[in-house]
């Protein structure tokens, strides 16, 4: 099933016909004489009434989806007051944008973590033809090929990477990435009801209630880590530069064992979470 046009006309001239043709029709029953007269005057109400069932209004972004006793004839898109194929039946199929909030979902990611997942789906009819008769009901099938989708995706990846390889996506840290091929699973499934799929956005993702306070103080780790690594390393160089500098200007002279000592308490102090207490030295450093 494809949409088609159809044949309209404007819509104000068959009204006006069919008006004008179910008032002298009216006249020349009450006021003929003859029975032919009579006659007449009802074929002419007729003829008005079946242009009068010609006539069909089409709103902004609407669309007219005509069958002709159980035959599809085609789709109607302009606005305002049309008239077609008389005796046609009459489908209306809005053509604006609407946005589908999914329910929260309880997946299990590439992982197997079971994780909370919801998006929204924003798309908008292309084909009325195909959304009216392809389908059942559209907006249902919207849904349901929506949550299907998010389903998929969500047990494609992994919820987060806790390993340093940058070119695995997960769904916390890639929601770019993984809202285009959401966007683009979606349009195939949805190919098929005439719908296109404008955006699609993961709106809410965390972990499931039973695991989510041990994934918390797993991340909670890692940022621990990491942030000590930053700490390590930066101690590191800041005392190797004190230890070349000292050497560079003959401030004092350090063997390896005077370079151990002051190594570890150098290393102490800038690591160290809390502030050490410094000890003043009045006599010999032996």
């Amino acid at each position: 099933m494809k949409e088609k046009s159809i044949f309209k006309m404007n819509g104000f001239a068959a009204l006006i016909i069919a008006l004008l043709c179910i008032g002298l029709g009216i006249f020349q029953i009450v006021n003929g004489a003859a029975i032919a007269g009579k006659i007449a005057g009802i074929v002419v109400v007729i003829v008005g009434l079946i242009i009068g069932t010609s006539l069909t209004i089409v709103q902004p972004n609407e669309a007219k989806v005509l069958t002709f006793f159980g035959t599809y004839l085609g789709v109607i898109r302009d606005q305002g007051l049309w008239a077609t194929i008389p005796f046609t039946f009459k489908r209306s199929v809005s053509l604006r944008v609407t946005n589908f909030n999914s329910e929260k979902l309880k997946v299990n990611d590439l992982e197997g973590n079971p994780i909370e997942i919801a998006a929204v789906v924003v798309y908008k009819v292309r084909d009325a033809a195909k959304a009216l008769y392809d389908v059942e009901n559209y907006e249902k099938f919207v849904q349901i090929q929506s949550e299907t989708g998010i389903r998929h995706i969500a047990s494609t990846y992994a919820y987060d990477s806790f390993s340093n390889n940058e070119n695995t996506l997960t769904l916390r840290q890639n929601s770019d990435e993984v809202a285009d091929v959401l966007m683009f699973d979606l349009q195939k499934r949805l190919d098929v009801a005439g719908v296109d799929v404008i955006e699609s956005r993961i709106m809410h993702l965390a972990y499931s209630s039973e695991i989510a306070s041990a994934m918390l103080q797993r991340q909670q780790a890692q940022a621990v880590l990491s942030a000590r690594k930053v700490i390590v390393d930066g101690a590191v160089g800041l005392v190797k530069a004190a230890i070349d500098q000292l050497t560079e200007q003959d401030i004092v002279e350090l063997d390896e064992e005077k370079k151990a000592q002051m190594v570890n308490n150098l290393m102490v102090a800038i690591v160290s979470e809390k502030g050490t207490q410094p000890i003043i030295n009045t006599g010999s450093i032996y």
